[in-house]
């Protein structure tokens, strides 16, 4: 397994940017699809992005697409969510995800779990 562990949360203004980070450590990087999740509170740990071992592909929720931006640098071991143009609706517990079975919004797919960063987006 790989250990994933995330960075970059933080209290925004709508309107507003953050970056979150997720650094892997352990098994070869490079074997991974990432992906990033969130979950608010009394809700379902819902799908945001993904992205191929590669980086050539990625995948989208409608509810992100547009204003999210998935990339990876397999030579720092390190995952990125660029998230422009906030909502409060974006509220949540980011959570980095790491899987074997391809490009995916599936949560049964992901195999590793970071413990998640709190983003916090004001009205």
């Amino acid at each position: 397994q790989v250990q994933l562990v995330e960075s970059g949360g933080g209290l925004v203004q709508a309107g507003g940017s953050l970056r979150l980070s997720c650094a892997a450590s352990g098994r070869t990087f490079t074997s991974y699809t990432m992906g990033w999740f969130r979950q608010a509170p009394g809700k379902e740990r819902d799908f945001v992005a993904a992205i191929s071992w590669s980086g050539g592909g990625t995948y989208y929720a409608d509810s992100v697409k547009g204003r999210f931006t998935i990339s990876r640098d397999n030579a720092k071991n390190t995952v990125y969510l660029q998230m422009n143009s906030l909502k409060p609706e974006d509220t949540a517990v980011y959570y980095c995800a790491a899987g074997y079975r391809g490009v995916s919004s599936v949560r049964q797919n992901y195999d590793s779990w970071g413990q998640g960063t709190q983003v916090t987006v004001s009205s």
